[in-house]
């Protein structure tokens, strides 16, 4: 039995790049994550949704959407899930997995808090992903089985992002970033195309932030290509959607259940083409063998994406790979055959403010990485403007 009330992301500032480290029980579980394939659209095996979440209008536009393709809504007693755990932890992952749960927020979400480097706010709406990167940033900050729990309140969560309006230090301490307005990341904790087709959430908020005559902007990122139902909205250019990128070693050999690179150039190309402003998320940045030939395939795969779009309006976002001592114990429980490189002792030790330890590159290794990446953007994307480096 799980609560659902309870989020999967514990009551702490959200860590967006890296695990926090916490302590979390292991499990072997490659026996139930898939290997690494061309995405699709998830299909939970089960749905299943809280009392609450009926008197939600958007919790019925959901379950009217979820019942159009075919899918048996459930309809809980109360916020206790019950058919969850297995006899075992992987049957227990398996079965999480698998489920999606239609919820009412936690009020403590409705205090939004600071989401640095990425944007001013966090906003959640939702948390959970069904994709099986081997790398995941997730791996410490999560609790629970992984079940996939999506807002039913989004109408209640969009109209309260009018108290912040004008807030925040990103925007407005960063000269490089004060067109943007006040910013708010969606993307936190979910990747929204992964559940776009099943709940139509981010689809109302980028109409809800095109209608918001305001200096703000919605941001998310993705690493799906699912963007068809995006192309036409009336965005008002309100709207960075930003694509998670990375070389193709690692996108082939690390990002299970996520579509492939070049459709998700070509998706970002489709939005561009669409006024929207775009951005590349270049994450994690590893040292991969011939790391600089690989991603310089990938910036050249990038220039071509964006060749000749008129207006464009492209960032960076560039976040070098680390882990924390949680996270890797996390993540070899789950991919125990990983081919993830997470020596501690070629690394060096990094200390956050809250006194977790992360493993980050050397300072010699990140400076090459960031004197490169730097260099290589500004000669082949010279319009696009970084925000970023960690």
């Amino acid at each position: 039995m799980i609560d659902l009330g309870e989020p999967l992301a514990p009551r702490t500032p959200a860590a967006p790049h890296s695990a926090s480290g916490e302590a979390v029980r292991t499990h072997d579980l490659s026996e139930v994550t898939p290997p690494a394939r061309p995405g699709r659209r998830w299909t939970p095996t089960r749905v299943v949704a809280t009392p609450a979440a009926y008197d939600q209008p958007h919790g019925r536009r959901i379950m009217a959407r979820l019942e159009d393709l075919g899918l048996e809504v459930e309809r809980l007693r109360g916020n206790r899930l019950t058919g969850v755990r297995g006899e075992t932890d992987r049957e227990t992952y398996a079965r999480a997995k698998a489920t999606m749960a239609i919820v009412v927020s936690p009020p403590a979400r409705r205090k939004l808090q600071p989401i640095a480097p990425s944007a001013d706010w966090r906003v959640d709406l939702a948390e959970g992903c069904p994709a099986h990167c081997q790398y995941c940033y997730l791996a410490g900050s999560l609790s629970g089985p992984p079940v996939t729990r999506v807002y039913a309140d989004l109408d209640d969560i969009l109209d309260n992002l009018s108290a912040y309006e004008g807030r925040g230090t990103i925007t407005s301490r960063r000269a490089a970033r004060q067109d943007e307005g006040t910013t708010f990341e969606a993307s936190c904790y979910t990747d929204p195309l992964a559940l776009e087709h099943l709940t139509g959430s981010w689809r109302r908020a980028v109409e809800h932030f095109g209608a918001w005559e305001a200096p703000v902007q919605l941001r998310w990122t993705t690493k799906f290509a699912d963007v068809g139902s995006f192309v036409g909205l009336p965005h008002a250019g309100r709207t960075r959607v930003r694509f998670s990128v990375n070389c193709l070693p690692v996108t082939g050999r690390f990002e299970g259940g996520t579509d492939r690179l070049p459709d998700r150039l070509a998706a970002l190309r489709t939005l561009a083409l669409d006024g929207y402003p775009v951005g590349l998320t270049i994450a994690p940045i590893m040292t991969v063998p011939d790391w600089r030939d690989r991603y310089g395939e990938l910036l050249d795969g990038v220039a071509a994406a964006v060749q000749g779009v008129p207006d464009l309006d492209l960032t960076a976002e560039l976040i070098t790979h680390r882990f924390t001592p949680g996270s890797k114990e996390v993540l070899l429980g789950w991919y125990p055959r990983t081919g993830l490189e997470m020596e501690e002792q070629a690394r060096s030790r990094k200390h956050g403010k809250f006194g977790s330890v992360k493993f980050v590159y050397p300072a010699e290794t990140m400076s090459e990485l960031r004197s490169w990446f730097e260099a290589r953007i500004a000669e082949r994307l010279p319009s696009c403007r970084i925000l970023y480096w960690t």
